[in-house]
């Protein structure tokens, strides 16, 4: 029988590093002979890929908050279905660049007070939380500038600025404290090596 798989997801304002962090992470527990899957979203299944491209590309005013929810809804649940509900069923680590979480500050905080309209549906259509929240601390300005220095298609959140970025840094926090025994909350100002290997630490003992 497979062993207890571990969902494990990385928060942050864009910029913070989590994809970076949460790349380093699987890495680190394949080398250490783990059965790992690492993804992301929007996307981590065809579906839902085809759906990151219409909510991360073109105007930032393309969608509605509420259009941008039911889409963001909908790439979840195709993705849970097909690639992280089947994985941890197995006894895999799934490592998500982002999660519900992105969703509650970018759509249901960042555009008008919708949270209650995100909770709603994720009880209702996705119904499961990580077991380990890795939020990544990051002065907004410099994220921004980092963001920003990797641009290419998918830069529609971006372009909201810097007032974005602090309002969900903010946000961030608070969810931390709303979901503390979940999340573990990691400075991210730091050098590369210190904030993997802190967050190692973190998993390693989530494992045990």
């Amino acid at each position: 029988m497979p062993g207890r798989g571990l969902f494990i997801t990385f928060e942050g304002i864009d910029g913070s590093g989590k994809s970076t962090q949460a790349r380093l992470l699987a890495e680190g527990l394949r080398e250490a002979g783990r059965d790992v899957v690492l993804t992301r979203e929007p996307g981590g299944s065809p579906g839902a890929e085809e759906i990151r491209r219409l909510v991360l590309e073109g105007d930032p005013d393309r969608w509605s908050a509420e259009t941008e929810i039911l889409l963001f809804t909908a790439a979840r649940r195709d993705h849970l279905e097909r690639t992280i509900d089947p994985a941890l069923k197995a006894g895999k680590v799934v490592i998500c660049d982002r999660f519900a979480d992105s969703t509650r500050m970018y759509q249901g905080l960042s555009r008008g007070d919708l949270r209650p309209v995100v909770d709603q549906l994720h009880a209702l259509m996705i119904g499961r939380e990580p077991d380990l929240t890795i939020l990544i601390d990051m002065d907004p300005e410099i994220g921004l500038s980092r963001a920003k220095g990797r641009r290419g298609t998918e830069e529609r959140f971006e372009d909201f600025g810097l007032e974005l970025q602090q309002k969900m840094r903010a946000g961030f926090l608070s969810l931390a404290d709303e979901f503390a025994p979940r999340f573990r909350v990691i400075d991210g100002a730091r050098a590369m090596d210190a904030v993997a290997a802190e967050i190692r630490a973190t998993v390693d003992r989530a494992l045990a």
